[in-house]
């Protein structure tokens, strides 16, 4: 799963072009050879309001993610008789560099120097790199020591945190720490080490996210009390990955990937239309995966590249963006992601369950857990819930395992599940049905184990996360 990393896969149920409010941005790019082609515009939608129908422009700035507005959320929600005992928080890193390339063509111009008085920018910005520069003290695990702690390029890294990935996640921080710290209270000022559980992959991009996260939310950042544990999957398998039948429904997953793509005629042309441009073949244009680097350009507002056979346009990213759409929408209806993600997320999904449990019995550690990760772990994690109609996670997303205590009754747990903000307990398919006969707005702790434990692997005729793995296909 390393190879697979930030591929996208983009959500929705339905597909259609649909007018939206527009203005135009004139953009005079310069040429790599020096010749100022012609003035052209680029058509970029005013977000007022969500279009009645998906759009593929529309769900790109959705998945981009730049900070405006203060964000409205859902968290920390409950009836006033409810204590708050434990939060676990899974994030996607926040805008990055793309990972790939399109041959032939220049890179795009995104500076990944943190310069508080540039936009997006954010209050503690500032207080934020000098702190981070100071992290001699931290507990990081393996090869984890080795990175930087905040992007320093002028010319950004291949897959570097930007700026506004760093905002993202800072304003992620302070959203949470109004509501879980302010309000609830649920890390006291003294805290300690102990509470928390925070585990990251081994990028920089992922560990930079969630120290600029911990920033704003701890209510005192002291590098001593930071304890970063290496994940070395992006999965979160941790030592339970040997699971051949992960692999196989993953492979045919695939399989179906490259069915629907060969299918599409209009995104073979659109395809043919810009290896043309760029002057390489077809296949190399592909294998470069165009769409990364394309977002990096529509992320940052700056004009798609242009060489001098013409230019890559807005018609080109819609294309790619629309089927992208279509693949998802046929993914959720074959399955064979949903048998992927259900053998995937166990081992994590587990773990949480187990971290719940202890705290539901008075176990005071790790109350506040934190996993840094990308697209590919948060994608699985969302369709094994059975949470079909979560968007692909965005830049700097994030989904959040609130623990309840009733306060009435407190041996009784409850557990609510919010995604980006929006409280999605009751999408889950193993809460759909408790929405119907419960007064509660969130879901019993025994029906989130129950899941976890044992009906994860029905849909296998198995018993056990290691039958389901090791079982024959059905």
């Amino acid at each position: 799963m390393a190879n697979c990393v930030d591929r996208l896969l983009i959500n929705s149920s339905s597909v259609g072009a649909v007018p939206i409010p527009l203005h135009l941005i004139p953009v005079n790019p310069v040429r790599e050879d020096g010749l100022n082609p012609k003035s052209r515009k680029r058509i970029m939608p005013d977000l007022l309001t969500e279009p009645p129908a998906i759009d593929p422009v529309y769900e790109a700035h959705v998945y981009c993610n730049v900070p405006s507005i203060a964000e409205r959320s859902m968290e920390g929600h409950a009836p006033h008789y409810f204590k708050l005992v434990s939060v676990q928080v899974l994030i996607r890193h926040g805008d990055r560099y793309p990972l790939y390339a399109i041959p032939k063509t220049k890179r795009p111009d995104i500076d990944c120097m943190l310069v508080p008085s540039r936009k997006p920018s954010h209050p503690q910005l500032e207080a934020f790199i000098k702190h981070m520069s100071k992290g001699s003290a931290a507990q990081m695990d393996g090869s984890l020591s080795s990175l930087p702690h905040f992007p320093s390029h002028s010319l950004c890294e291949m897959g570097e945190l930007t700026q506004t990935g760093v905002v993202q996640h800072l304003r992620n921080g302070q959203l949470l720490r109004e509501i879980y710290i302010n309000k609830h209270k649920l890390l006291p000022g003294d805290w300690t080490a102990k509470q928390l559980y925070l585990e990251t992959t081994g990028k920089s991009r992922t560990l930079q996210s969630a120290l600029a996260l911990l920033y704003t939310f701890l209510p005192d950042f002291d590098w001593k009390k930071i304890n970063m544990r290496h994940q070395w999957s992006t999965i979160f398998c941790s030592g339970s990955c040997d699971c051949p039948m992960r692999n196989h429904y993953l492979e045919e997953e695939q399989r179906r990937q490259y069915s629907l793509r060969v299918k599409n005629n209009d995104l073979e042309k659109i395809y043919v239309d810009m290896a043309k441009i760029v002057g390489i073949p077809t296949r190399q244009l592909r294998a470069s995966n165009p769409i990364d680097s394309l977002l990096c350009y529509f992320c940052h507002n700056v004009s798609f590249p242009c060489t001098k056979a013409g230019c890559i346009g807005m018609e080109h990213f819609k294309v790619i963006k629309r089927h992208q759409l279509e693949d998802e929408r046929e993914r959720q209806e074959k399955k064979l992601y949903f048998l992927y993600a259900l053998l995937a997320t166990h081992p994590l999904l587990n773990q949480t369950v187990n971290r719940l449990q202890r705290i539901a019995e008075g176990k005071k550690e790790e109350v506040f857990v934190l996993y840094s990760a990308h697209d590919v772990t948060l994608s699985p994690v969302l369709s094994a819930l059975g949470i079909t109609e979560a968007r692909f996670p965005r830049f700097a997303a994030r989904l959040v395992f609130e623990l309840w205590q009733d306060g009435k009754r407190p041996k009784e747990h409850f557990i609510r599940i919010l995604y980006n903000g929006a409280d999605v307990t009751f999408q889950t398919s193993f809460c759909k049905d408790h929405y119907k006969r419960s007064s509660k707005p969130m879901c019993p702790l025994e029906k989130f184990v129950n899941f976890v434990k044992r009906d994860m692997f029905l849909i296998f005729n198995s018993t056990s996360y290691y039958d389901a793995c090791h079982r024959k296909a059905l």
